[in-house]
């Protein structure tokens, strides 16, 4: 091991290894910085069933990027804390950093955090982005990678997977035989999402959970934190103060290892990312655990932060760093089928809603009713980006849905290069993607709405084509 003195405490770096040759004249660089992306007091909060009217705003929400160059390539990532955001405004954010930084857009990955507690910026349930606020998303998280293209410098780079099981937790239960699951459209499912701590009827959790912590770590030449992402399958934690914007535990781990790497008072600043894993079923509550009291607003949140990043110091702690790394990034845009209502679903809804106390939609029965006459508007098909990118013998694939722990793990096992990870809400969205298999056995994420609509196969169709990306990637550097 290596000692470093930072800002007077003691911090053990890896020791460095020098891993690939540079090509001659040839440097790794790297940069880091972050964007405000908090909305405004007034405006829509999207993380609920109804609308919620923004009364605060308890932390900042930001965009937070990192820029690496190889001296061939240039890679941007950016995450932002957002429960979801589409492919539009990441799109007009991609335009205008390339036309600023030059980097290629399809060398950008832009993602989601999934916090529950942000501005809207994705027509989803009852909620509608601010047409300004979409605007200033754009801007805002484009600046995001102007800056950290702005601060690029020398660096050296290494990653590594550390392991933290004691805060995911499936959420989809089967029940008991005979426990009716009844779902918004009269129909029977299988599993039931969220079923409650000490339910009787539990049976079993429908699925596995990934407990990894992949770390990916940019320092100075000298052992100065540039930045640090993180990748972790845990939906969001929750507990905010009513009507109030926060980044969740994904803020709250940012802040935490700027604290732990002494890395407060930086110039460049450090950041720190906490990226959304495969979480589409996988949550921060043990439902076959006893009651306990509630949690105060922001103490649950503040818990998971500190015990993931207690763990993602322990391998920053031991993380052997490269001088050089050579970079690629591919992507593919792919057209999946809509599952849209058939005619006697839109006439019960049309049914339900003449009924209900308009205009908003209170029971799950009204709520759904109304997601289906939107659905019966959708295109047959739609089209989306999958994205990877090759950092060394590291790869990391983007998807731009709620995706199932399942399809995660698939990938990080069959990946040509290990580590892999997946990085969720990635690049636009497009609601839920469970397995097939999951969507036999029904339950909330399976339910077809704005925020689930993909066909039965996407997941199949998704992973056969990222596999061929990371085929790919595989034949450029092998």
């Amino acid at each position: 091991m290596k000692k470093m003195y930072l800002s007077g405490a003691l911090l053990l770096c890896g020791a460095v290894l020098h891993g690939q040759q540079a090509p001659s004249g040839k440097a790794f660089r790297a940069g880091a910085a972050t964007s405000i992306i908090s909305p405004k007091i007034g405006t829509s909060n999207n993380g609920n069933m109804q609308d919620v009217t923004i009364k605060s705003i308890h932390d900042e929400t930001m965009a937070r990027s990192i820029v690496l160059d190889d001296g061939d390539t240039r890679l941007a990532i950016v995450v932002s804390d957002l429960c979801m955001v589409s492919r539009e405004i990441l799109d007009v954010a991609k335009r205008r950093a390339s036309e600023i930084t030059k980097i290629p857009a399809a060398n950008m990955l832009m993602s989601a955090t999934h916090t529950h507690s942000a501005g809207t910026a994705c027509g989803v349930f009852q909620s509608e982005p601010d047409s300004e606020y979409v605007k200033f998303l754009s801007e805002r998280i484009a600046d995001a990678v102007i800056r950290a293209n702005h601060n690029l410098a020398p660096a050296r780079i290494g990653w590594g997977v550390g392991n933290e099981p004691s805060q995911v937790f499936n959420r989809r239960w089967k029940m008991k035989p005979g426990t009716p699951i009844i779902n918004p459209f009269g129909k029977e499912d299988q599993v039931k999402m969220n079923p409650g701590i000490g339910n009787p009827n539990l049976l079993e959790p429908s699925g596995p959970t990934d407990p990894e912590l992949p770390i990916l770590s940019i320092q100075t030449p000298a052992g100065q934190p540039i930045a640090l992402l993180a990748n972790y399958s845990l939906h969001y934690v929750g507990g905010v103060g009513a009507g109030e914007v926060s980044a969740d535990y994904y803020g709250m781990f940012a802040e935490r290892m700027k604290q732990m790497l002494s890395a407060e008072g930086q110039d460049p600043a450090f950041v720190a990312i906490m990226s959304n894993g495969t979480s589409g079923n996988i949550n921060n509550v043990n439902f076959g655990g006893k009651l306990t009291a509630p949690a105060k607003p922001y103490e649950k949140m503040r818990a998971v932060a500190n015990v993931v990043a207690a763990e993602a110091f322990k391998v920053y702690q031991n993380i052997k760093y490269q001088d050089w790394v050579s970079l690629s990034s591919v992507q593919k845009e792919i057209t999946l089928g809509v599952r849209k209502p058939a005619a006697d679903e839109v006439t019960r809804a049309k049914d339900i809603i003449a009924k209900a106390k308009k205009p908003v939609m209170t029971s799950m029965e009204e709520i759904y009713a109304k997601e289906t006459m939107a659905m019966k508007d959708y295109p047959d098909q739609v089209k989306l980006i999958l994205q990877a990118f090759r950092i060394g013998d590291l790869a990391i694939t983007a998807i731009p849905c709620e995706v199932f722990v399942e399809i995660g793990l698939d990938i990080k096992k069959r990946s040509p290069f290990k580590p892999t990870f997946s990085i969720s809400l990635a690049n636009g969205y497009n609601g839920y993607l469970p397995t097939p298999e999951h969507h036999k056995l029904g339950g909330y994420e399976t339910w077809r709405a704005k925020s689930s609509y993909l066909e039965v196969d996407a997941s199949a169709k998704i992973t056969e084509s990222l596999f061929e990306l990371l085929g790919k990637l595989k034949t450029v550097n092998p």
